[in-house]
């Protein structure tokens, strides 16, 4: 009988495990902690550092920009006391209406009536016979010379004195006679007598030789009318000086243009622009 033979496998003893060293555990947690606190400390300390002392570039741009923002006030405040008594009109307003040669305008046909002989706008027929009055008060040779001018008869006349240059001056060919009669006559649908707003006053019949010019143009503002075209105008007007060419515009608008001395070119503009 075959014994069998038992192998016995050697018997192995499991370790005990170690316990876990919490002390070590919270030892480490409580160093982290320490350390975030650590480091948050240390930048907010900075960040509060720079917000309490601005650098160099800062303080020289606040210092540019509150020195513009008075600046910027400054203009405004000088702008608006320059054009405090600037009238309440519009450029649009019928007393204002703008005829020259850069704004030609077609028949405009009035509603006219008659002062002494020559016809005005029926709108300014007192305000015409007023001046008239005043004028004469000063030089009782004042008289009216002319006033509305349709389209039609502006040709005609613009034509005479196209003709009359040439005949005065024989070299002359019509560009070059047409430009000296624009000096004091405008070609039709670019002269504001067809308006019925414009008058020719003068104690004389010829352009530029009055006496009491001067005067009359300096109580005209009073009427609501203005010396259309004054000497060191012509810039804007186009036109020469003319003592006899007085346009109205209204008694605010004409006194305003007279004491800033704008033309009725430069007053629309500054109107636009307010």
């Amino acid at each position: 009988m075959q014994n069998n033979e038992q192998h016995n496998e050697p018997y192995h003893r499991r370790r005990p495990r170690k316990k876990p060293r919490y002390d070590r555990l919270v030892g480490a947690a409580i160093v982290g902690v320490v350390a975030i606190c650590a480091i948050a400390f240390l930048v907010h300390t900075l960040l509060k550092k720079e917000t309490a002392t601005p650098t160099k570039s800062t303080t020289i741009s606040q210092s540019q920009k509150s020195t513009e923002k008075t600046k910027a006030s400054s203009v405004q405040t000088s702008e608006t006391k320059k054009d405090k008594n600037l009238p309440d009109s519009k450029s649009t307003d019928w007393e204002l209406v703008l005829v020259n040669r850069d704004h030609p305008k077609e028949e405009m046909s009035p509603d006219v009536v008659q002062i002494d002989n020559i016809w005005v706008d029926s709108r300014i027929a007192d305000a015409t016979e007023q001046f008239l009055a005043a004028a004469q008060a000063i030089n009782p040779a004042e008289h009216l010379i002319s006033g509305y001018r349709s389209v039609a008869y502006q040709t005609t006349l613009y034509e005479q004195y196209v003709d009359q240059e040439i005949a005065a001056d024989p070299s002359l060919d019509r560009e070059a006679a047409e430009k000296k009669v624009q000096t004091y006559s405008q070609p039709p649908t670019k002269s504001e007598h067809q308006t019925g707003l414009a008058i020719d006053l003068s104690d004389v019949d010829s352009l530029n030789e009055s006496t009491t010019a001067e005067q009359v143009a300096a109580i005209a503002p009073e009427y609501g009318f203005v010396l259309r075209f004054p000497e060191g105008g012509a810039a804007s007007t186009g036109v020469d000086y003319e003592d006899w060419h007085f346009r109205y515009v209204g008694v605010a608008n004409a006194k305003y243009m007279t004491e800033h001395h704008l033309t009725l070119e430069d007053y629309l503009k500054l109107l636009d622009k307010n």
